[in-house]
């Protein structure tokens, strides 16, 4: 099983075709073993302690059960047509893979 943490920073302004993306991008998890466990969008004043990060807009937390499913879907056709809209709407983002320990 791996682990998918990612901080999601997006353009100002591009709230909703963030959405539609996810929209269209989210329910394909499922499609290659995957599950969505957290997607939190954090507010200003829950953050305890930062650096010199910004609060991202979003923060998901998805998992597969190996690197191929990952990797398949990925480029899974039906995301990859909707990969403009991300484009467009991310400024940034941070991928973090790993484990459980």
């Amino acid at each position: 099983m791996i682990y998918i943490t990612q901080l999601i920073y997006i353009n100002e302004g591009k709230e909703d075709i963030f959405n539609e993306f996810e929209s269209h991008a989210i329910p394909i998890i499922a499609n290659y073993n995957g599950e969505l466990a957290l997607r939190i969008r954090p507010e200003p004043s829950s953050i305890i302690q930062i650096g010199p990060m910004e609060v991202p807009y979003e923060i998901h937390l998805v998992s597969f059960n190996t690197e191929a499913d990952f990797n398949a879907f990925m480029v899974d056709q039906q995301r990859t047509k909707y990969l403009h809209l991300k484009e467009e709407s991310i400024r940034v983002s941070f991928l973090v893979k790993g484990e459980k320990l």
